[in-house]
């Protein structure tokens, strides 16, 4: 696909032509993303629903979209589309990401090494205020990092986290 770009930001244009489209699917967008690899563009949408998606939902959404991207033409350069779920271990990025998630465990990945040498935090998401992620440990005590020591915010697969009540149950 190819095309001469609108004013504004990129994103945000193929996010108001493509979201109507994805809600009459029953679909939400989670994250879409406009990347140079390589040498390739590539236009990455994110979507989802409540239970999950399906890839006959990344299908239809990708038929969908293709013919109302290309009459809208926002991007200037020729790019690859692809349409996905944003998956269990999804990428936080937004406030409303943050809200979504509350209560879930994230893994936070830090641009430098805690006190005691910690590159990853893992702990339950209480929140987002401004500027500062809001989070609990295993006890329940509450502790609170700058968005912009953190390389990523992403959920973690809670079946590999080691849970202490259960494993004092293999110690019996």
């Amino acid at each position: 696909m190819a095309g001469k770009k609108h004013g504004g930001n990129t994103v945000a244009v193929v996010t108001s032509i493509v979201k109507p489209i994805a809600e009459n699917l029953g679909l939400i967008i989670w994250d879409v993303r406009f990347v140079k690899e390589g040498a390739s563009w590539y236009l990455r949408i994110f979507i989802d629903k409540p239970g999950g998606v399906t890839l006959d939902d990344c299908e239809a959404m990708s038929r969908a979209i293709s013919d109302p991207l290309d009459e809208a033409d926002p991007i200037s350069q020729a790019y690859f589309l692809e349409v996905s779920s944003p998956g269990i271990e999804r990428e936080l990025t937004r406030p409303e990401h943050f809200e979504a998630m509350k209560g879930r465990d994230v893994s936070v990945i830090l641009f430098r090494p805690t006190e005691d040498g910690q590159k990853e935090i893992i702990a339950r998401l209480e929140g987002l205020d401004g500027d500062r992620i809001l989070l609990s440990d295993l006890d329940g005590v509450n502790f609170e990092i700058s968005r912009k020591d953190a390389v990523s915010v992403r959920l973690y697969d809670s079946e590999d986290y080691s849970d202490p009540d259960y494993d004092d149950a293999d110690d019996e």
